[in-house]
C-alpha cells in the first residue's frame, strides 16, 4: 500500500500551485481557500495508478472488478465519445467518507436565481464546495442568517477542468466506484466532459453540456458494450429518474410563476409558495409509492424532498435547464461526437445569454 515519490513530489507541486491561487483570492478567503488546497491534496495524495490496486494482494476482487469496469468505461470514453484522453480516471484513491465534498447554494426566499462565487480559474460558480461536512452546514446556516434560503448535499466527484493532468488528473474515488455500470459511465463521461468545455461563469451552460454528454454517452455504452441485464437495470432507474425530474421541472415552473406575479404582496406569495411546496411534496409521495422500493432505497431522494427549497431547486436547474438544447446540437451534428463539441465551443464564446437562448430555440423541433 506504498504511495510512490513521484505522488508526493507531485502533491508538492500541486501545493505550489494552488497555494497562487490562493494568493490571488485575497486574505478575506484565506481560510476557504485553504480548506480547499489542503482536501484536495489529501485527495491527491490518497490515489494510486489503478494498475497497482489490480496488482495489490490486499484490495478485494470486487474492487478489482470495479477498477477494471472504470477503466473501460475510461477507454471508450476517448475511443467513442471523443473525450480527453489523458490521465484522469486512471489511478483511484480510498478517501474514507460517503463524498469528496458538500457544496453549498443559497437563494433569495422569491427566486431560484443562485448566489454566485467567484474564484480564479473557474470563474464565478453558483456552489461553495467543503471538504468537511462540518464546515458545510456552517456555511449553508450563515448564509440562512443572510436571509438566503440554503441547501448543502454531497458531491461524489468533481473535475479540475484538466488542470492538474500533469499530476496524475482526477482519480477514480471510493464516494462512486461501487455505482451501478451505468451510473458510473454517467458520471465519468459527465467530469471528462468538463475538460472538453468549460465557461467561467456560466455554471448553467457547463452543467448542462456535461449533462447532455452523459446522457448521450451512457446511451452509447448501454447499446455497445452492456449486458442485458445491465440495460435493464439501468432502464428501470432511468424511468424513476426522469419521473422525478419531471416532478420538480414542474414545481420549478409553479414557484417561477408565483415568484413573477406582480399582483401579489409578500404575504399572498408565501401562501401561494407553500402550497406549491405542499403539493410539490404530496405527488412525491405518490410517486414513490409506484416505484415498489424499499425504504433504505429511498432515504436520499425522501431527505431532498423533505428539505426542498429554492437553493435546492435552483441548484437542480443548473443541470438540466439546457439539456435538451444540447442534445438537439448533438442530433444536428449527426452524432458526431467532434462537431458537436466544436459547437458547443462556437456557442462557448457567444455572450452568455445568446448562448442561452440559442440553446433553448433548439429545443423546438426543427430550429
Amino acid at each position: 500500500m506504498r504511495r510512490g515519490g513521484d505522488a508526493v513530489a507531485a502533491g508538492v507541486r500541486v501545493a505550489l500551485v494552488l497555494a497562487a491561487t490562493l494568493a490571488l483570492g485575497g486574505c478575506a478567503n484565506l481560510g476557504y481557500y485553504w480548506q480547499s488546497v489542503s482536501g484536495h491534496l489529501q485527495v491527491l495524495n490518497a490515489a494510486r495508478p489503478v494498475d497497482d490496486w489490480l496488482r495489490d494482494p490486499q484490495a478485494s476482487q470486487r474492487l478489482k472488478d470495479r477498477l477494471a469496469l472504470a477503466q473501460r468505461i475510461r477507454a471508450f470514453a476517448s475511443r467513442e465519445l471523443g473525450l480527453p484522453d489523458n490521465a484522469s480516471y486512471t489511478r483511484y484513491a480510498d478517501i474514507g467518507r460517503p463524498a469528496v465534498i458538500w457544496n453549498v447554494v443559497a437563494a433569495p426566499p422569491y427566486s431560484l436565481t443562485l448566489r454566485t462565487w467567484c474564484f480564479p480559474v473557474t470563474g464565478c460558480i453558483v456552489y461553495r464546495g467543503y471538504y468537511a461536512q462540518a464546515d458545510a452546514e456552517a456555511e449553508a446556516a450563515r448564509q440562512r442568517d443572510q436571509g438566503y434560503e440554503s441547501d448543502s448535499y454531497p458531491v461524489p466527484a468533481y473535475s479540475t477542468l484538466g488542470w492538474l493532468n500533469w499530476a496524475g488528473g482526477d482519480p477514480l474515488l471510493s464516494t462512486f466506484i461501487g455505482y451501478p455500470e451505468g451510473e458510473l459511465a454517467r458520471l465519468v463521461f459527465h467530469e471528462l466532459a468538463h475538460q472538453v468545455v468549460y465557461v467561467q461563469g456560466d455554471s448553467m451552460f457547463n452543467e448542462s453540456f456535461a449533462t447532455a454528454v452523459e446522457r448521450l454517452g451512457v446511451q452509447r455504452w448501454l447499446a455497445q458494450q452492456a449486458s442485458a441485464a445491465v440495460r435493464e437495470e439501468y432502464a428501470r432507474y432511468d424511468v424513476r429518474r426522469r419521473q422525478f425530474k419531471a416532478l420538480t421541472l414542474a414545481t420549478r415552473k409553479a414557484l417561477e410563476a408565483v415568484y413573477a406575479d406582480a399582483g401579489l404582496d409578500d404575504a399572498a406569495r408565501a401562501a401561494r409558495k407553500a402550497q406549491v411546496m405542499a403539493q410539490f411534496r404530496a405527488d412525491y409521495q405518490a410517486l414513490r409509492g409506484t416505484w415498489g422500493l424499499p425504504e433504505e432505497r429511498l432515504r436520499l431522494t425522501d431527505q431532498w424532498v423533505a428539505k426542498a427549497n429554492n437553493a435546492a431547486f435552483g441548484a437542480q436547474a443548473a443541470y438540466d435547464e439546457l439539456v435538451p438544447g444540447f442534445e438537439a446540437l448533438h442530433a444536428q451534428a449527426g452524432g458526431d461526437w467532434a462537431r458537436f463539441y466544436d459547437e458547443a465551443r462556437r456557442l462557448a464564446r457567444l455572450p452568455k445569454q445568446e448562448r442561452h437562448d440559442a440553446l433553448k430555440r433548439k429545443e423546438t423541433p426543427g430550429a
